[in-house]
Parts: structure tokens; sequence; C-alpha cells
């Protein structure tokens, strides 16, 4: 899974997200791609699921990238615990995700293959997404 190596702090606050992704919302690898329409956290574990799923559908053949890293360390108290006594223990890492922001990128695969293994991806990740093709893509 991923996660970072270091951090300058272990706990970090809820924090809001809102408006579009200014940043990462174009494609610069590949020539596919897909963008998410919606905001969320994604966790590490939910990459993951998505990397597998593009990865053996391209049958190792071609090249990803994933675009975002979770890097917002999420903390969770254990069952049954009361109110009070502080934060709780780091459980997981998430990427904080807005509208247009671009996940996976593919390249070196056909079209129609690229197509069909970043729609696996897309169904292991809890927002909506859109494929999209580089502009001056061109089929041989």
């Amino acid at each position: 899974m991923l996660q970072p190596k270091k951090q300058k702090y272990r706990k970090q606050q809820k924090g809001r997200m809102k408006g579009n992704s200014m940043r990462g919302n174009q494609l610069a690898f590949g020539s596919f791609g897909i963008k998410t329409l919606e905001q969320a956290w994604i966790s590490s574990k939910q990459i993951e699921a998505a990397r597998q799923a593009v990865t053996r559908h391209m049958k190792r053949e071609g090249q990803i990238w994933i675009r975002i890293f979770p890097d917002k360390p999420v903390t969770k108290k254990p069952a049954e615990v009361r109110m009070g006594k502080g934060k709780g223990a780091p459980e997981f890492y998430v990427a904080r995700i807005t509208p247009g922001r671009i996940l996976f990128e593919a390249e070196g695969v056909p079209l129609n293959i690229a197509k069909e293994a970043l729609r696996l991806a897309a169904q292991k990740l809890p927002v909506k997404t859109k494929f999209i093709i580089r502009r001056d893509y061109v089929e041989n």
C-alpha cells in the first residue's frame, strides 16, 4: 500500500475540500486517463485495488501512472472506548480528490484495452469518473 515514508506530524485535522482541482487536471504522461467528477477521500487500499485491476487487464503491457498519492493520515479510536482521552492512532492514509483530478493514466496499449482497463479501475474507486483521451491521439 502507498503511504508516506516520513511526515512532519503524525496526525492531521479533517479539513474541508471545496472547489475544483487546480493542478493534476491535464493528461501529462499517457494517452488515456480517468478523471474524477466528484470530491472524496480515496484510501491507499482503493488505489492499490484499482492499480491491480488495470495491470491485470493490460496483461502487464504498456505503462500506467498513478497521479494521486495518499498523504493524509486518518485516525480511529478502538471500538467501545469512552469519549475524550485524546485523538485516536493513525489507521490508514487517504488522498484528497477534488473534481477534475486525473487519477490514472495509461499508454502503450490499444484504445479498447485501455478503456476497459480504466473502467475496471474506476469500479474500485468511490467516485464517479470519466474516461479521457489525449487531444492529439491518433490510433495506428
